[in-house]
Parts: C-alpha cells; structure tokens; sequence
C-alpha cells in the first residue's frame, strides 16, 4: 500500500475507533441514552414478535437512529457548554434546553411511528372482533 493511501486507511479506521469511544462516554454518563437503547432494543423485540413488514422495519430504523443521534448531539452540546460556561449562563441554559428539546421532538416522533405500527396490532391481539 503507498504511504498515502495507508495513512488514509489508518485515519479512517482512528476516526471509527473514536466514534466507538463517543458510544461509550455516551452510554458510561448518560442515563437517558441507556434508556434510550432500552426502548429501541425492546421495539425491536416487539417488531420481531408481530412480524412487522419491511418498509415498518425501515422506518422504525430511521426514528431509532434519529433518537440515538439526537441523544449523542445533546450530550456533546452539553459536555461543549460545561468547559466554556462552568458557571451558570442564561445562554448556556438555553443551549442546553435547546438540545435536550431535540432529544424531546425526535422521541415524539419515534413514539408516534411505533405507535402508528404497534398499536393496531396489538389492538387486534387483545381485542376479540366483531
């Protein structure tokens, strides 16, 4: 391999290797996150179980991935506003409010795609017909 393109591949691969470490500080100090996991991993649980069809799969990906990603981007904002703002800052506060108001709207929207997907179904378990 010629240096530069070797140099290219092992900056790729440190790039991925600090994303992984980001998922970590992320799950280490966040207890929503955890949370967060917990829900999309029972989802997927409750998915598999009512045999949901592919496109529901792929939506149900997306608001998940959506939620995490807003989890991550809350938690950077926060960590970013803590060293330049150790002491308390109304702007600093709105940042923060700002943040976890994204974490609130993603997770709104993920609960109205599961609910919008499970909802009938599980309905149509619990429910006789007729």
């Amino acid at each position: 391999m010629r240096p530069l393109l070797h140099n290219r591949a092992r900056s790729r691969v440190a790039s991925f290797g600090h994303a992984l470490r980001g998922i970590g500080v992320l799950l280490a100090g966040q207890a929503n996150a955890r949370l967060h996991l917990l829900a999309a991993t029972l989802v997927v649980l409750l998915g598999a179980w009512l045999g949901i069809s592919t496109f529901e799969w792929a939506l149900l990906s997306v608001v998940i991935g959506l939620v995490l990603c807003a989890e991550a981007l809350n938690t950077g904002i926060e960590l970013v506003v803590d060293l330049v703002s150790p002491e308390w800052h109304r702007l600093a506060r709105d940042a923060k409010d700002v943040a976890a108001a994204g974490v609130l709207l993603a997770s709104l929207g993920a609960l109205a795609t599961g609910a919008w997907i499970f909802l009938p179904r599980l309905l149509a378990l619990y429910m006789p017909a007729g």
